[in-house]
């Protein structure tokens, strides 16, 4: 049986909230073409979450994408800030939602990664670029714990 996270969260400017009781076996990491150009990133982080078991709070905009297997799904995100919060079918029986946007993010690892077709190259030599702690300015760093 999978583990159920209560799961918060929202947009970056607070209007939008986010609440949920999650399988933290379904998280995946989509790597296709739309989630990186919706998300300017190579890959989105989400977890499915039904219905029943998401409450979302405040005005949350959506846009209809045609998907490559033609099917519509909603893009929801924040009309004031951009966060993007979620995917959903037309129905809205199931919510793929950005981790991003949830206060546990760092604790919600990819179970999956789908679209592998479309992952750039570079991110398997991740680890070998120059890391900072923080912003430009601040001090060296080893990513994912490496000594």
């Amino acid at each position: 049986m999978a583990d159920k996270m209560h799961v918060t969260g929202g947009c970056f400017c607070g209007q939008i909230t986010i609440e949920a009781q999650a399988d933290t076996d379904k998280v995946i990491a989509c790597h296709c073409t739309d989630c990186q150009a919706f998300s300017g990133a190579p890959f989105r982080p989400v977890i499915i979450i039904p219905a029943e078991d998401i409450q979302i709070s405040g005005e949350v905009k959506e846009f209809q994408k045609i998907a490559d297997s033609g099917n519509a799904r909603l893009q929801g995100f924040c009309a004031d800030c951009g966060t993007q919060l979620y995917a959903t079918d037309m129905d809205k029986s199931v919510f793929n939602v950005r981790t991003g946007c949830l206060d546990q993010k760092a604790t919600l690892e990819p179970k999956k990664h789908i679209f592998g077709k479309s992952t750039p190259s570079w991110l398997s030599d991740m680890d070998k670029a120059d890391w900072l702690h923080a912003g430009p300015g601040s001090d060296s760093t080893k990513p994912f714990n490496q000594e």
